[in-house]
């Protein structure tokens, strides 16, 4: 048994998609890769746009590791507008007036889905550490359960990039036949050993802190906010590139003359690292933030599948669509080339493009052209074919 709770409708200023807040409760036990079953659980998700009668318009939209369901609407914690709101809505290369955009909360998260902040209801307290072990397929099978609520037979797409990229390779992978077209963007298939080891770095930044109370600090009325606004830091110096970094910073000093001899804030980009970190701890949990990165860190589709990564896609049907940055040193493009080797393997129906750009990996947030008309054509074909539509113009 299920229930959808429709909780809020809000429209910005400035002209996003309408936006509806729903809350997916289910209490069908989960079976999690790690073994445990998790029941009940909720997913949060947000919906752009209508649903088409034949059910054929639908696009999901997987988040990254500090993302969350408001793609294209203003967050109500931070009051900022969506997260992808470059590329989703009225217009858009993800056309909200042609699509029923969903964007759900992924299971594990901290911002209505079930996760180590949630209630155990064996306990009556919050779940912490208790919290089962969660994998990049879990993820998945939950947003399954989710389009099986819409009653949505098959999406016409599922886009994301770096862990929501992820995402996307194993509905791919997991559920073939649900998937008309998809498009990972600036993400691997499996997560790098370097990748690996920024996450513990994290992880430890976190766990030493004391406020972190060995996973407790809800019940001890504390947060770990020192420890995780330093793995923040940590891990944004990964999402930009050397030249990015420079051309934004370079060695000027932050609000000085000259050096304070101390150690403070005496460079911008110590202060940008800083503001980064404390306005993170406001929004994110720290436990989600243990569990989310240790997911990642799971992530091996080819490991899922005999060590073959072709053995993943054999048999698909769907149309893919790789996308990489010249200047992604997080999840470089040779990543990206091994995805699309392995599809054509099975002789896959895929288009790749790199994009040249100097933004490192955070580019697939950003003000990218080439990847907007990429993303655009490439959907615009897709729908030209089942009939959705008419094609938006640029």
């Amino acid at each position: 048994m299920a229930a959808s709770v429709e909780t809020t409708i809000a429209r910005s200023a400035q002209m996003q998609p309408l936006a509806t807040s729903h809350l997916f409760e289910a209490s069908e036990p989960l079976l999690l890769d790690c073994g445990q079953s998790l029941s009940p659980y909720a997913i949060a998700y947000q919906t752009y746009g209508t649903l088409n009668a034949a059910k054929s318009n639908a696009i999901l939209i997987c988040h990254a590791l500090t993302g969350d369901q408001h793609v294209a609407n203003v967050h109500p914690i931070t009051g900022k507008n969506g997260w992808w709101e470059t590329l989703v809505g009225p217009g858009k290369p993800i056309d909200t007036t042609r699509f029923f955009v969903i964007c759900s909360n992924i299971l594990g998260g901290c911002l209505g889905s079930t996760g180590p902040a949630s209630i155990n209801p064996a306990t009556g307290k919050a779940w912490g550490l208790d919290f089962p072990v969660i994998t990049i397929g879990d993820m998945v099978d939950a947003q399954v359960r989710l389009i099986d609520h819409l009653g949505i037979a098959q999406l016409f797409s599922v886009v994301g990039g770096s862990m929501g990229g992820m995402q996307v390779l194993e509905w791919a992978a997991r559920h073939k036949e649900r998937v008309l077209t998809a498009i990972p963007i600036a993400t691997a298939a499996w997560h790098s050993s370097q990748n690996i080891a920024f996450h513990e770095v994290g992880r430890q930044a976190v766990m030493a802190d004391p406020d972190w109370a060995k996973g407790a600090y809800l019940a001890a009325g504390v947060v770990p906010r020192r420890g995780l606004a330093v793995a923040r830091m940590a891990a944004h110096i990964t999402y930009l590139s050397e030249k990015a970094l420079q051309q934004k910073f370079g060695r000027n000093l932050q609000d000085r003359a000259k050096r304070s001899f101390s150690f403070n804030a005496d460079f911008q980009v110590e202060s940008y690292l800083r503001h980064q970190g404390s306005s993170f701890v406001d929004r994110f949990d720290a436990n989600s933030y243990l569990y989310i990165t240790r997911a990642m860190d799971y992530f091996d589709l080819a490991a899922e599948h005999g060590d073959v990564l072709a053995n993943a896609f054999r048999g698909t049907t769907t149309r893919f669509c790789v996308v990489s940055f010249t200047s992604d040193w997080l999840y470089p493009t040779a990543e990206s080339k091994e995805i699309v080797q392995a599809l054509n393997a099975v002789a896959a129906n895929v288009s790749f493009v790199e994009i040249d750009s100097d933004k490192g990996h955070d580019a697939f947030l950003l003000d990218e052209p080439e990847m907007f008309d990429c993303v655009r054509g490439f959907i615009n074909a897709a729908a030209a074919k089942i009939g959705i539509g008419k094609q938006a113009k640029a």
